[in-house]
C-alpha cells in the first residue's frame, strides 16, 4: 500500500511574506538610516533658521446692549413708519457682527496700516533687536539711512502696494476667533517683536471702536438733518410730535456714542507683551522631518527591491 502524497502548501503570488519584507528592510537599513539622518538634519536646520514669532491677544466682549446706542436705533421704528420714513436700525446684523467683518475688511486694514505708518516694519523687517528695541530691516528691500525703498535689478521700485500690505497683515499677523457659547472674541496679533505685537493689538481695538462710533454718529447726524428738514415741511401737530421724538432719539444716539470710549468692543483682558514665542514649533518640525525621511527611505528601499526582482525575473526567462 503506497502512502498518499502529502498536499502541497499553496501560497498565492500576491501574499505578503513578512519575513521577506523584514529581510528587504534589513538589507536597505543603511539607505533608510541615510534618508532619516539627512531629513532630520534638514529639519533641525530649517527649524533653527525660522525666527521666533510672538502673539499678543486681547479678550473682547460686545460693549453694546439693548439699552445702548445700538439699541436706540430701533426704539421708535413704529413712529418712523407712521411718518413714512426709515431711520435705519430695523433688524439686520448686530453691531458686533458688523464690527468683526469691518475689522477684517480690506478698506479698514488699508487705512489702519497707513494711519500708523506700518508699511516699512510690515514688509521690510526681518528681525527685532531686543537689546536696542528697534527693527532690523532687509537692506535689499529698504534703505533705512535714506528712508526709501530699494529697486530690483529691473529698476522696479520695491515699495509695497496696498494689496500686498493688507494680504500680509491678514495672513501672517491678524487672527480673530469667537467663543460661540459666551460670545467672547479673541483678537490676536503675531509679530517678530513682542512689544510691537502688543502695540498693534491695542491699536486695532481702539481704531475699530473709533471707526464704528464715527460711522454711527455720522449716520445719526444725517438722519437728524433729514428729520429736521421734514419737520420744517409739515404743519400737522401729530406729525411734528413724531419728528420731535425721532430727533430726540437720534440725538441720544449721538450723545451716548460720544460718551463711550469702548463703543463696540469692551476689553476684558488687555494685551500684554508676550514672553513666550508662539511659533515656530521647532520640536514638531524636527519630528515630522525625521519621520518623513524614514518613510521616504523605506519607499526607496522597496522601489530598489522591486526593480531588482523584476530584473532577476527577466534574466531567468
Amino acid at each position: 500500500m503506497t502512502e498518499s502524497a502529502q498536499p502541497q502548501a499553496y501560497y498565492p503570488d500576491d501574499e505578503i511574506d513578512l519575513r521577506e519584507l523584514f529581510a528587504t528592510l534589513w538589507r536597505g537599513k543603511w539607505i533608510i538610516l541615510l534618508f532619516t539622518v539627512v531629513f532630520a538634519a534638514g529639519g533641525v536646520a530649517y527649524a533653527l533658521s525660522k525666527p521666533n514669532i510672538y502673539q499678543a491677544t486681547v479678550l473682547l466682549a460686545p460693549a453694546q446692549d439693548e439699552g445702548g446706542a445700538g439699541g436706540l436705533k430701533g426704539q421708535l421704528g413704529g413712529l418712523a413708519s407712521l411718518a413714512g420714513i426709515s431711520v435705519g436700525g430695523g433688524g439686520g446684523a448686530s453691531p458686533t457682527v458688523i464690527a468683526k467683518e469691518v475689522l477684517q475688511s480690506r478698506a479698514f486694514l488699508r487705512d489702519f496700516i497707513h494711519r500708523h505708518d506700518l508699511s516699512v516694519p510690515l514688509i521690510a523687517a526681518k528681525a527685532w533687536d531686543d537689546e536696542n528695541q528697534q527693527w532690523v530691516f532687509d537692506r535689499e528691500v529698504y534703505d533705512r539711512a535714506n528712508e526709501q525703498w530699494q529697486t530690483d535689478e529691473g529698476g522696479k521700485n520695491l515699495a509695497p502696494t496696498d494689496w500686498d500690505m493688507v494680504k500680509k497683515f491678514k495672513n501672517e499677523h491678524l487672527s480673530l476667533s469667537e467663543d460661540k457659547d459666551s460670545g467672547m472674541i479673541t483678537l490676536g496679533v503675531k509679530n517678530l517683536a513682542p512689544p510691537v505685537a502688543k502695540d498693534w493689538a491695542e491699536k486695532l481695538v481702539r481704531d475699530i471702536n473709533e471707526h464704528m462710533r464715527e460711522q454711527d454718529v455720522a449716520e445719526a447726524e444725517a438722519r437728524i438733518a433729514y428729520l429736521e428738514k421734514k419737520l420744517s415741511e409739515t404743519n400737522i401737530a401729530g406729525m411734528q410730535q413724531v419728528f420731535y421724538q425721532l430727533i430726540e432719539n437720534e440725538t441720544r444716539t449721538v450723545m451716548l456714542a460720544n460718551a463711550q470710549s469702548e463703543y463696540v468692543f469692551k476689553t476684558i483682558d488687555p494685551a500684554v507683551v508676550p514672553q513666550e514665542k508662539s511659533e515656530p514649533k521647532r520640536a514638531l518640525i524636527c519630528v515630522v522631518a525625521t519621520m518623513l525621511g524614514g518613510m521616504l527611505g523605506v519607499l526607496v528601499v522597496f522601489i530598489i527591491a522591486f526593480v531588482r526582482s523584476g530584473n532577476e525575473e527577466q534574466g531567468n526567462l
